[in-house]
């Protein structure tokens, strides 16, 4: 296949005659409800979602190697919230598609999206689905930062008293770098935590933990969005973009470097041209004709915003 392949189609209908196995990973966002018709007369709520979603998903999963994710949000009326993504989880963990929790996606809300009596919705939640076991290919501190704090710190646990005590058996009152018995434990640094092992003679051997270069980042994904932010003007022409800082995540964290993603709501190319950068293969599906050029427009801007183009 080409590195980079777009295709005009239902993806439910194309998904349906694709091997098992096809791609590493499927990252997209399907519409939301009713929010918009897509030019496309979409207005499917509540259980109706589910029910057309359900079944997309679940050919993603039988063609997908590795993780499938998928961007979702409800929606918000007369002080209700439609609860469509719990539903849709409900509905695959009982058809025994194997769920990982869910991630979410936060940003900063619109003013009053969370209703004139309640706190405004700062975050959206990502449907996580595999076909079982652990993922055949992840790097889980891709997007991870330096840790923020020295590991075990002095106290590590209460007794039944309250009194917090150390793994030496110091206390609140005492330094930690003497045992009960008196004798000072050699090697003390506040920054490694020690343990032993016992070595194939019998020995034993103390070991101290040394903090990895960076720490897993968690599953609470933070993006800025709105005007400026989303990585290309391409992503406006779209009605619901989503920041490529959010596709980075996935694509950096779950494909390997020159596997394969799929988006089967590519919109605006941002899923393609995040994985075009990284160094990874792509195939986008969209139902709208008009949808497919922008992603042909999408994939050929990153040659253009960066002359001298080179896959990270």
């Amino acid at each position: 296949m080409a590195d980079h392949t777009l295709i005009h189609a239902d993806c439910l209908d194309w998904m349906r005659n694709q091997n098992t196995d096809k791609v590493d990973l499927v990252f997209g966002s399907p519409p939301y409800e009713d929010a918009r018709t897509y030019d496309i007369d979409f207005r499917l709520t509540g259980q109706d979602w589910v029910d057309w979603l359900f079944p997309r998903i679940v050919e993603a999963v039988r063609i997908c190697r590795g993780l499938v994710a998928f961007v979702v949000e409800g929606r918000q009326r007369q002080f209700r919230w439609s609860a469509t993504p719990v539903l849709l989880m409900a509905d695959l963990h009982r058809a025994g598609i194997h769920l990982r929790k869910p991630p979410v996606f936060h940003r900063v809300g619109i003013p009053g999206s969370g209703g004139p009596d309640w706190l405004r919705n700062d975050y959206e939640f990502i449907v996580c689905a595999t076909s079982g076991g652990k993922l055949p290919w992840s790097e889980n501190t891709a997007m991870g930062h330096p840790p923020k704090w020295a590991p075990g710190g002095e106290m590590s646990h209460r007794l039944s008293d309250g009194t917090r005590r150390n793994q030496w058996g110091g206390t609140s009152s005492s330094t930690g770098m003497r045992r009960e018995c008196g004798k000072r434990r050699k090697h003390f640094h506040a920054s490694h935590r020690s343990r032993t092992k016992r070595r194939a003679d019998g020995e034993l051997e103390v070991q101290s933990y040394v903090p990895p270069a960076k720490a897993n980042p968690g599953n609470v994904i933070s993006c800025r969005v709105g005007g400026g932010l989303m990585g290309s003007t391409l992503a406006h022409e779209n009605e619901a973009p989503f920041p490529e800082d959010l596709a980075t995540f996935f694509v950096r964290s779950f494909c390997p470097p020159d596997g394969i993603v799929l988006d089967p709501f590519a919109g605006s190319g941002t899923t393609l041209a995040v994985a075009k950068w990284f160094g990874r293969k792509s195939i986008g599906v969209d139902i709208r004709d008009s949808q497919v050029e922008l992603c042909r427009r999408r994939l050929a801007e990153i040659e253009q915003r960066y002359p001298l183009f080179e896959a990270q």
